[in-house]
């Protein structure tokens, strides 16, 4: 049955260790593995694997700038939003988008520090041309000696009932993206690991490009420099609205691990959402030792295998497996690896339009190294509910916002019904909004609830 996958595999192009790797991973799948972490396996991580942010140096040199490079996953169209294009090119802050945003970060620490802090894309086959197209206005960007980009690998769909391979008459439905973990792989396979260490590339640091609040701290390449930290995950504290999320644990052997809600045993999903047990997710801010990781798969035969998620979906009508891999399982593949846990505006993603309209709003800043910050003042944005019947994908949103209002003073803000906002509306402190029939808000300062007939 393998060879199957292997010739379709082979016919695509793929190059032999994705082939090797997927096969690895079809091979446990066989073997009836769910990827599945069992609670009786798993402890929360000791305090001497997690490292508070305070406890690092207030700055990192400036010169480490010259040894840090960014990678940011870029591979994502946003279709829970109504998007058809790469997601980075929505607009999230004025004209400017997260591509603008991002790219505009490093051209300033490249300005400020006089080195040339490389920056990359790991595309998927749908972002790649868009992606591409949009970053030809920042010249300055391309004169980097290594490629903006490189892409994401493809792993073939398995039918459920028996294992065989995934038929459809579009051949991209045949496919699925094997997930963020697949970064290991693609830097790899394409050649980029091996010319960033030659180019004197130390530390890369890899984030989602939908949250700007990624952005780079020398302080925690100094850290890891200083104490010899191979792989070191920047982690937040859980509160009741992550704890569907992945956690952080330790296995029994003191090795640090993450757990994806997919890897939860049925059983153990009470366990899996105590915060006060689990106290830590994982923001996907990721900075690795290029030299570690190389090291790493010079011994595993030029593989890293990470635990697997097998992902049940039905394409058509048929009921397929994807299997997939999460890019932050790799802390349990290097000894001495270590989380930091990290102000919370480090993790501002957008992955609905109710964190759009956070962005959107003056509860978020933009200073002049083009980093996103909450207002000065607020410990952490508001919490955001919208109608998902009205507000739902982006469309409907630039329908009903003529303008942002201003949350810095919010801390929750509800509605229900079609609600449309004009200019100049302030909402303050708890605001629950009920519409019976579509309204305009203008001009108005907004506190508690607000009822509609």
């Amino acid at each position: 049955m393998l060879n199957q996958f292997v010739r379709a595999m082979k016919a695509e192009g793929l190059s032999d260790m994705v082939i090797r790797t997927f096969s690895a991973y079809y091979e446990a799948l066989q073997k009836g593995s769910s990827g599945q972490i069992p609670e009786s396996t798993i402890k929360a991580p000791s305090s001497e694997a997690v490292i508070h942010f305070e406890e690092l140096e207030a700055k990192g040199s400036t010169e480490l700038l010259r040894k840090i490079a960014v990678i940011k996953l870029n591979g994502g169209l946003g279709t829970s939003m109504g998007l058809s294009k790469a997601k980075s090119l929505l607009p999230v802050k004025g004209n400017m988008n997260f591509l603008d945003i991002i790219t505009r970060h490093i051209l300033a620490l490249r300005s400020e520090s006089g080195y040339d802090i490389q920056l990359m894309f790991m595309n998927s086959f749908a972002t790649e041309k868009d992606t591409l197209a949009y970053l030809n206005k920042y010249p300055d960007l391309s004169r980097q000696d290594l490629p903006i980009s490189f892409m994401q690998n493809k792993f073939p769909r398995i039918l459920q009932e028996d294992l065989s391979v995934f038929t459809h008459k579009d051949k991209d439905q045949r496919w699925n993206p094997p997930g963020h973990g697949d970064i290991y792989t693609a830097i790899s396979t394409s050649g980029i690991l091996e010319k960033l260490i030659a180019k004197g590339y130390r530390y890369a640091f890899v984030s989602n490009s939908d949250n700007l609040g990624a952005t780079v701290d020398t302080s925690i390449a100094a850290y890891m420099e200083k104490h010899d930290i191979p792989f070191l995950m920047e982690v937040c504290e859980r509160s009741e609205m992550d704890k569907k999320g992945g956690h952080l644990a330790q296995d029994t052997s003191g090795q640090l691990l993450l757990r994806e809600i997919a890897q939860c045993p049925a059983e153990d999903l009470e366990a899996f959402q105590d915060i006060n047990k689990y106290r830590y997710f994982n923001t996907n801010n990721l900075w690795i030792d290029l030299k570690a990781l190389e090291w790493h798969l010079i011994t595993n035969d030029g593989l890293m295998l990470l635990p697997l998620i097998v992902n049940p979906k039905e394409v058509d009508g048929s009921k397929v497996y994807q299997l997939e891999t999460a890019m932050g399982a790799a802390i349990s593949s290097f000894t001495g690896a270590r989380a930091v846990i990290v102000p919370r505006q480090r993790f501002s993603p957008v992955k609905k339009t109710d964190d759009l309209l956070s962005v959107w709003s003056d509860a978020y800043e933009l200073n002049d190294q083009y980093q996103i910050r909450l207002k000065h003042g607020m410990s952490k944005p508001p919490y955001i509910e919208l109608d998902p019947r009205y507000y739902g994908n982006i469309e409907q949103m630039q329908k009903r916002f003529e303008a942002p209002p201003s949350l810095s003073g919010c801390k929750e803000l509800k509605i229900e019904g079609d609600v449309s906002f004009g200019t100049d509306v302030v909402c303050d402190g708890r605001v629950n909004i009920k519409a019976l029939n579509p309204v305009k808000i203008s001009n108005r300062l907004i506190t508690g609830d607000l009822i509609y007939e």
